[in-house]
């Protein structure tokens, strides 16, 4: 691995070797050998260091990271502001716990994230240590406060592991297999999927169907309001295969909520923090949810989430919620200097860019007939893969063949869904990186018609 600093910081890939490298293969077996199988590895990437949009591995080859940790390293990889903000607090205090005693960095984060969270108000804030703490911590916020027991989550939706989370999961059956029984009490409805709207129903519709499925067969049925807790959502989800519902679909939602007394959880673990052009997904649709989970691009990279609820619904008394390493000093200060970036430039940045690219991404579907639809907001974009425009099935290997194919040639993408490819870059990529990125993915488009 080369030690010029510089040479890594390079805008575009430069692959060194055939990949993986011999480094690389030497290391998955060691990986192989001992660390858990429940990992999922798409491709093999062994990472060494990080600049800004681009990786290097440990044979020396760059690439383009349009993954940033999986919407993770939201002010690119090693900011030069935010490793000097963890050098400078690690220098002082790493760890005291902010369950048991005070410090002010963790005061002014909580601070900055309540004044910057949607609807304004009152806030308060909790601190853990990922996305799935966030919304296990709004789950028991929202039972304590109501006294009701019972959530409705979407499917599609992920909110993560931890089994509370897991229970609300609704993206993939290999999540949940095995681990039951999950916590009672969450039931399922459709998500408003904005792909089946693009072939011919009206958004309204879907959100009639969607939203109006709660209040008109759930709740008169199987889930009477007065237990009912919460609704939780993704505003736009992400495991779900990057769907962005019409704004009816909020509306009536918030509607429903409003006249039985539910409480709305809003998962921005991943659609926070900037990505989608906006501070919060919520902000696209005026969206005022009673408690947020915020995770991912909080600390570009160290471990911190945030649960953000409206000051009397945060009355839950001393003990009974915490975290040993929640709020921990050296996330914080890194989250603040996230912080201070998003709000100079790299949120506006998320919209220039993201709109650069879908200009030209929006072209795919008349142009590559297995490209179903482009969608998405901002630096969180998704390309949908079919059999067929007309018919609509989905076609999970090409999207996979896609993500491949872009490997190789030096491009790092994803997927989400069961046929969505996912583009969710640092949001200091640039417009020549962005360039390069959809101008390699076109070529790996081209490349499938010749591989069939």
């Amino acid at each position: 691995m080369k030690s010029d600093v510089a040479e890594v910081r390079a805008d575009l890939p430069n692959l060194l070797t055939s990949v993986p490298g011999p480094r690389a293969r030497a290391i998955i077996e060691r990986d192989q050998r001992t660390l858990s199988p429940s990992s999922t590895r798409p491709y093999p990437l062994v990472v060494a260091r990080g600049a800004g949009a681009m990786v290097e591995d440990v044979d020396g080859n760059r690439f383009l990271d349009l993954n940033a940790g999986i919407a993770v390293a939201a002010s690119g990889h090693c900011h030069p502001r935010v490793v000097e903000a963890i050098r400078r607090q690690a220098e002082k205090l790493i760890h005291m716990s902010g369950t048991d005693f005070y410090y002010e960095n963790m005061v002014e984060l909580a601070e900055r994230l309540a004044a910057l969270a949607p609807g304004g108000g009152p806030r308060r804030v909790y601190f853990g240590n990922s996305g799935t703490e966030a919304i296990e911590a709004a789950m028991k916020m929202a039972r304590y406060h109501t006294g009701r027991d019972k959530f409705i989550a979407f499917l599609g939706g992920f909110h993560g592991r931890t089994l509370g989370a897991l229970s609300l999961t609704g993206s993939k059956a290999v999540q949940r297999k095995g681990f039951g029984p999950l916590v009672p009490g969450v039931l399922h409805v459709p998500y408003a999927d904005c792909y089946r709207c693009a072939y011919g129903r009206k958004p309204e519709t879907c959100a009639a169907e969607c939203a109006g499925h709660i209040e008109d067969d759930l709740l008169p049925s199987i889930a009477p309001p007065e237990e009912v807790a919460a609704v939780v959502f993704e505003p736009v989800q992400g495991e779900g295969g990057y769907v962005v519902p019409p704004q009816k679909f909020f509306d009536r939602l918030r509607e429903l909520a409003a006249r039985h007394g539910i409480l709305l959880i809003a998962d921005e673990v991943q659609s926070g923090m900037g990505r989608t052009g906006k501070m919060w997904a919520s902000d696209h649709f005026g969206l005022a949810p009673d408690i947020l989970a915020v995770a991912k691009g909080i600390a570009s990279g160290l471990p911190l989430s945030a649960t953000v609820a409206r000051a009397e619904l945060m009355q839950w008394k001393p003990g009974a919620h915490a975290s040993t390493f929640g709020g921990n000093p050296v996330a914080v200060s890194a989250a603040l200097a996230t912080l201070e970036l998003l709000e100079e430039d790299l949120v506006a940045n998320a919209a220039r860019i993201g709109a650069c690219m879908r200009a030209r991404m929006d072209e795919w579907p008349a142009r590559f007939p297995f490209v179903g639809q482009v969608r998405g907001l901002g630096l969180m974009i998704g390309v949908e893969f079919v059999r067929s425009q007309a018919g609509r099935e989905r076609a999970p290997e090409l999207r996979d063949r896609v993500v491949q194919l872009a490997f190789e040639r030096g491009l790092l993408v994803l997927g989400a869904g069961r046929n969505t490819l996912r583009l969710c870059p640092p949001l200091v990529i640039t417009r020549d990186q962005a360039g390069f990125a959809v101008d390699t993915l076109e070529e790996c488009l081209r490349t499938l018609p010749r591989e069939s």
